[in-house]
């Protein structure tokens, strides 16, 4: 009997976390209650509350590209690209397998070498993190008396702590603890101590934004810039349920998802972004129907036109692929001419 892989095991329990949060997310609900809750929003708000958010992910997209090192640096055209399928296959696959889709996807379109494109997706995971624990940090006295709080600024301080301390070990080791983390590779067919070498330097140079200040300071300006559009669209959003709540909880509602998305879950994070953003609503005494309403929608912009764009992307790269591969075959094929 075959035995189940690593990433098989990571994917069925994402999608069981899922199911998890998505029966305490509907559990007692009124459903009468909830569509009269979606009837009553001003739609038209979504518009504006998308054209934000696009605004934010292209930033996101120039982020990552300054992530990479200038030889290997792929055009801004490949990165959205890249980025806009990995969003995609974040939403129809379990586990943020988007992340690993992103990577062969900018190898593919780009040449990138995939751990110099891995380290950079790392880095970027780094630099949300510490940037969302920041924000929390900053907007925390300004927020109402939340249960949850104190222990998610608690636990918020040991992960800043630990990403700090992957900072540090960068910044004075180098390639050193990328060998140490790569060497379990070693075991795999065809990957030689000078094969492993070669990705812990391209690995290591994927996460340049830990030892460069040139490279860290716009970066995690971006980041949080990317961050407040993002939150403003969640506000955007709030006002068309007619929520009259402070920017302030836009903003606690995106750290709070986005934290939360730090557990494997099932496709788009289904189950967890609803019970994430119902936790952070019920402290402003916002009614349940009312705000799993918000997040429904909410989740859906955040999905639906990834679904979208991501699928054209990657048809689009499919598309140019095979007339790549028709042109070389012509010129292969054509007869050459005596001089």
């Amino acid at each position: 009997m075959r035995r189940p892989t690593l990433r098989s095991l990571l994917m069925w329990g994402g999608v069981l976390v899922s199911l998890v949060f998505i029966y305490l997310t509907f559990r007692n609900i009124d459903f009468a209650a909830l569509r009269a809750a979606l009837a009553r929003a001003d739609l038209w708000l979504f518009v504006p509350a998308l054209l934000v958010l696009a605004v934010a992910i292209v930033l996101r997209a120039v982020r990552w590209r300054i992530l990479f090192s200038p030889e290997h640096r792929p055009s801004m055209g490949a990165v959205t690209s890249a980025l806009l399928v990995g969003y995609l296959f974040n939403s129809i696959l379990p586990a943020r397998a988007g992340e690993a889709a992103r990577v062969v996807f900018l190898n593919q379109r780009a040449g990138t070498p995939r751990f110099e494109a891995l380290g950079t997706v790392a880095a970027e995971r780094a630099v949300d993190v510490l940037s969302l624990l920041a924000i929390l940090f900053a907007v925390a006295p300004v927020l109402p008396s939340i249960d949850w709080l104190p222990r998610v600024l608690v636990l918020g301080g040991l992960l800043f702590v630990a990403v700090a301390a992957a900072f540090v070990a960068s910044a004075l080791y180098g390639e050193r603890p990328a060998r140490f983390v790569l060497r379990p590779l070693g075991m795999l067919p065809g990957m030689s101590t000078e094969r492993i070498g070669l990705a812990a330097v391209s690995l290591v140079r994927g996460l340049a934004v830990f030892r460069r200040l040139s490279i860290a300071l716009p970066v995690f300006g971006l980041t949080a810039i990317s961050w407040l559009l993002i939150a403003l669209s969640s506000w955007i959003c709030m006002e068309g349920f007619h929520l009259h709540l402070g920017f302030s909880a836009g903003l606690l509602v995106v750290v709070a998802v986005n934290l939360a998305l730090i557990i494997p879950s099932g496709p788009a994070a289904v189950g967890v972004f609803e019970a994430a953003t119902l936790a952070t609503l019920l402290p402003y005494h916002v009614d349940r129907p009312t705000a799993l309403s918000y997040a429904l929608l909410l989740h859906a912009l955040n999905v639906i036109p990834f679904i979208v764009v991501g699928y054209v992307s990657l048809q689009y790269h499919a598309l140019d692929g095979r007339w790549a591969r028709r042109a070389a075959s012509a010129s292969s094929s054509a007869p050459s001419k005596r001089l």
